[in-house]
This record gives C-alpha cells, structure tokens and sequence, in this order.
C-alpha cells in the first residue's frame, strides 16, 4: 500500500501574507483561487511582472510600511496609518519626519535594545547553568 500525499494549498490571502504583498492589488486570478505551496515557491523564485512592480511601489501592507518607516505596526495605527501605502507615499513620511514617526523608531530602538538584553541575560544563565552541571548531594 502506497500513501498519497495530499498537495499543501493556501488561501491567496495567506499566500499575499507570505509574499510581502497587499492581497487587493494583486491580479483577480491570484486573489480568486487558490496557492499551493509549488506555486508559491516558483513565484517566489522568480517573481512574475506584477509581483515585482507589488513589491517595489506597492501598495503595501502594513507589515510592510512598519518595516520600510522603521517602526511597529501598532504605531503605525497609533499614527492613524491603518491603509497600505505605496512606496512613494512611504518616502514622502520618511523624508517629512513627522514628530510621531521619529517618536515611533525611537520606541522601537528601545524595544529592540530590550529585546536583545534579554536574549544575552537568558543566554548567560544557560551558559552558567551548562558550567555548573547537576547538583551534587
């Protein structure tokens, strides 16, 4: 007896999510079908016109316009950015520094920063608990 493994398949909205692109911008054949994980894979490989042209002037998704402005996506909607903006729209805050953005990656470093001693504090303890072995009665 053979087992048949079943093709893995996405809705396009999952598969949007993965490729980094705003899923109603995207061609009305991709957002009404659906995505196996080959397709996906080969798009992702060499990304047809209309995805190139998505991910370089968009519009993007939120996940996106966090990343590209430096900041989280609760801030962008603190902000009262909850829409995808294209890349234009993207330089154009960049370039005006509004006092929110700059507050938003000031938060962010700070979170980062915070993160990452974290990470070395948890790393020291696994480190110093390797070196100290098992308790010896």
């Amino acid at each position: 007896m053979t087992s048949h493994q079943s093709t893995q398949t996405m809705k396009p909205a999952t598969a949007a999510k993965k490729l980094g692109v705003y899923l109603e911008a995207t061609p009305a054949e991709f957002q009404e079908g659906v995505v196996t994980r080959d397709e996906l894979n080969a798009l992702q490989a060499d990304p047809p016109a209309w995805l190139r042209e998505l991910r370089r002037n968009g519009p993007h998704p939120r996940p996106v316009v966090a990343a590209k402005l430096g900041v989280s996506i609760s801030g962008l909607a603190r902000a009262g950015y909850t829409d995808p903006l294209t890349t234009e729209q993207i330089e154009a805050l960049d370039q005006e520094a509004p006092e929110w953005l700059l507050k938003e990656r000031e938060t962010q470093a700070g979170v980062r920063k915070e993160a990452a001693r974290l990470k070395e504090k948890r790393q020291d303890q696994e480190q110093k608990a390797e070196n100290d072995g098992p308790a010896r009665s």
